[in-house]
């Protein structure tokens, strides 16, 4: 039983940490922000402190007079985190999901996110990530011998650390499902779910 019913309330959902920070990409932020508790698991925000985040797009314009190589960055929504990455234990969270963004490139340096990274892996978890959310498995030390998929600009974030790319709408290895991109999703958070729906049994 993932949860009990009251008064027309879910409680005792188990909880899935998402850690996010400034430039989140809102896409890749969202969809995992609103689908998990509608599959009764409860998503709990966390950035280098508890307060709002700016969120932000990332596309390559289709039309465009000059034509981008990468991604084009503009503003977003917001995003609040609930708690400060040095406050979350992770022993009390289900699973883990790394979004992605342009905030992972700096969030990978905060050695309590690594240590709560390195939590989920070594307790064998279930861990989604998307995107540039693979940067901080990898600074965790978390993709040796592991087989992933990311955007492909960040498939050097799997390879230099050991681990095998594949370029794949979404890659399952163990209690370890990633995908490319938010237009992925479809291919991905069915397995994921079904990875904590097997773990809360």
């Amino acid at each position: 039983m993932k949860h009990t019913q009251f008064e027309g309330k879910l409680i005792d959902m188990p909880k899935v940490l998402m850690p996010i920070g400034d430039a989140t990409e809102m896409m890749d932020t969202w969809y995992p922000y609103f689908r998990l508790p509608e599959a009764g698991y409860e998503l709990v925000v966390a950035g280098p402190e508890a307060r709002l985040y700016h969120g932000v797009m990332h596309e390559i314009p289709p039309d465009a007079t000059v034509p981008w190589d990468i991604t084009r960055e503009q503003a977003s929504y917001h995003i609040r985190a609930d708690v400060a990455f040095r406050d979350v234990d992770p022993t009390e969270f289900a699973g883990l999901f790394l979004s992605g963004g342009r905030a992972p490139e700096y969030l990978r340096y905060d050695e309590d996110l690594l240590r709560i990274t390195r939590h989920f892996f070594e307790a064998h978890k279930p861990v989604g990530i998307v995107c540039h959310g693979i940067e901080i498995a990898a600074a965790a030390g978390c993709l040796k011998d592991r087989t992933a998929t990311t955007v492909a600009k960040c498939a050097l974030d799997i390879t230099q650390f050991g681990g095998r790319y594949i370029d794949q709408p979404c890659v399952v290895d163990g209690n370890l499902v990633t995908a490319r991109m938010w237009a992925d999703y479809s291919q991905m958070f069915g397995p994921f779910i079904r990875k904590l729906d097997e773990a809360a049994e």
